[in-house]
């Protein structure tokens, strides 16, 4: 088995890893192809295995980000994902193998990722990511560390997140939902949080991040989907109707 890249050549066709097993999903994998065309033009790489299943890379140069992070000359992992069936075969290790060689290749200065004190859902796992010599760069409320792997040890230069990102905090007050394209499910679950909001009478904020500059200067490090609540960050899992309520403490 090897590994493709996808561009924007054949992402019409091709299958994005981390939304194979979404019944109807047509609308959520057309969001996320939506945004990868739109990033293909910043540099972003996608590479998966050649099987229907999860496990792929997608990284792209820092400056160009979805993510408040002041790193330049770095590369930025978005997403480095292998589960199921393909864990323990050594594919996150060829990826990211493919990775360092192509953003060294492109002449970065090493790889950033976003993290975590201990493995949460939907970040890239901390203790195999510092085995492979990331070291942390940076820390955001409430749990999210910036990785990085630097290479070239005379360069004492490192990551950072941007202030606006680092409290954990927004002055809006109820449930908030910050949103983006970057993950195929968001388009999905994110309305019907609000579909939800609306049948329990709650003033939910939804807010969409549609464009880089406005993820560059976001008041949350995860982009793709993050929940606060009375201005504090609560957490940045995807969330279904029923989690959502439990949050508000609201009984079905």
């Amino acid at each position: 088995m090897g590994f493709i890249k996808v561009d924007e050549t054949n992402v019409d066709w091709e299958h994005i890893c981390c939304a194979i097993s979404e019944k109807k999903g047509e609308t959520c994998v057309a969001s996320k192809k939506a945004w990868m065309k739109e990033r293909f033009a910043d540099g972003l790489v996608f590479l998966k295995l050649d099987e229907r299943g999860k496990v792929f890379i997608e990284y792209l140069p820092a400056e160009k980000a979805w993510c408040p992070i002041d790193a330049d000359g770095y590369f930025y992992i978005d997403c480095l994902w292998v589960s199921g069936q393909f864990k323990g075969k050594g594919y996150a290790d060829q990826l990211l193998k493919l990775c360092i060689e192509d953003a060294k290749a492109k002449g970065a200065v090493g790889l950033t990722v976003l993290s975590s004190e201990k493995k949460m859902p939907f970040l890239s796992d901390p203790k195999y990511l510092k085995h492979k010599g990331f070291e942390v760069a940076d820390i955001a409320a409430p749990y999210f560390e910036l990785l990085y792997l630097n290479f070239d040890k005379n360069n004492d230069t490192k990551p950072r997140f941007k202030p606006c990102a680092k409290n954990g905090a927004i002055d809006e007050r109820g449930p908030v939902v910050f949103y983006s394209n970057q993950c195929p499910h968001t388009d999905k679950y994110a309305p019907l949080l609000l579909e939800a909001a609306k049948r329990n009478d709650i003033d939910l904020q939804l807010i969409k991040i549609d464009n880089a500059e406005a993820a560059r200067n976001a008041p949350t490090t995860f982009t793709t989907y993050s929940f606060f609540n009375d201005g504090r960050f609560v957490t940045n899992e995807i969330l279904t109707e029923k989690k959502f309520l439990s949050y508000l403490e609201i009984k079905k």
